[in-house]
Order: C-alpha cells, then sequence, then structure tokens
C-alpha cells in the first residue's frame, strides 16, 4: 500500500509540473511566481473551496518574498478573516482583468470580515506592509501568470483558434 501512496504523489507531482507550476509548497499547492509592483513573489495557488478555506492558518511566519493568491470563477464580493493565521496581512483584490479593486489590511488572529470594496476574481495575500513598500494602490493593474488564471479568463478553444485548422463556421 505504500507504494501505491507513493506513485500517487509522484503521478500528482509530474501532473503539476507539467500543467505550468514549477513549483508545490510545503503545502501541497501549486505555486507561482509573479511580478507584484518592483518585487517578484512565490503565490500559492489557492482554487478550491477547501484549499481557500485554510488559506494560511496554522502557519508561523511567511517568507517577505511569498503569498497565497485566490482564484475564483467570477467576481463576486468577497470577504476574508485571519482566523487562526498568526501574522498581520495584506489584501489585494483583484477584478478579472487584473486590477486593483481595493486594499484591505487584517490583523494576526483577526475573526473580523475584511470585505472588498467591489466585486473582485482574485484575491493575493502578502504579509502587512507590503502593498505600501510596494506603493501599491487601487487601479494598477498586475498581470496574473497564466498557470493562476481563472479558467472564466482563459480563452477559449475553438476549432477556428487552433494552429493549421481551417475552422467552420
Amino acid at each position: 500500500m505504500k507504494r501505491f501512496g507513493l506513485s500517487i504523489f509522484v503521478l500528482f507531482s509530474l501532473a503539476l509540473a507539467g500543467g505550468g507550476c514549477d513549483k508545490v509548497s510545503d503545502n501541497s499547492l501549486p505555486v507561482t511566481q509573479m511580478q507584484i509592483g518592483s518585487g517578484t513573489y512565490n503565490l500559492e495557488i489557492a482554487t478550491t473551496s477547501e484549499e481557500q478555506t485554510v488559506g494560511l492558518m496554522h502557519r508561523d511566519h511567511l517568507d517577505p518574498d511569498h503569498g497565497m493568491i485566490f482564484v475564483f470563477p467570477d467576481e463576486q464580493g468577497r470577504d476574508f478573516w485571519n482566523h487562526d493565521v498568526h501574522f498581520p496581512l495584506d489584501l489585494l483584490f483583484l477584478t478579472s482583468g487584473g486590477d486593483i479593486a481595493s486594499i484591505k489590511h487584517m490583523d494576526a488572529w483577526s475573526e473580523r470580515d475584511t470585505p472588498s470594496d467591489v466585486p473582485a476574481m482574485y484575491v493575493i495575500e502578502l504579509n502587512a506592509g507590503t502593498a505600501a513598500k510596494l506603493g501599491l494602490k487601487v487601479g494598477d493593474h498586475l498581470d496574473i501568470p497564466k498557470d493562476a488564471r481563472s479558467p472564466a479568463t482563459q480563452p477559449a478553444i475553438t476549432p477556428t483558434s487552433l494552429p493549421g485548422s481551417g475552422g467552420y463556421h
């Protein structure tokens, strides 16, 4: 049975590597690199409801060049809290196009809801103070890495968009 579990782990790791994510976090989440302001950050990608619920909980720290990106299927008002997160965070709420819609701060261990000001499709969590240090402001544009984009923002593959395809109408 041990061998079967190891085989599943190896297959899962290979699948992630082939999917465009170069790294996997200690928590088995895929990791992408993203340019945010003047810095490059390693962001864990949380896409499932379970991953998003856990987020950065149960951790004692977050390296200065690390964070998490929450990927949602659509733009909606988003509420976050810092339940069982041991350090304060900056939240960047982004539109589907990658524009910063609002920037918020959450204290460590906070049970208080922290809402976006407007609907958002992506939320990035970074160490508190990072947004100010980078000079980020509402309206700034961030390029969402391909491997972290919501399926709703991925271009559709149609017969007319395939290379070498004559297509049809």
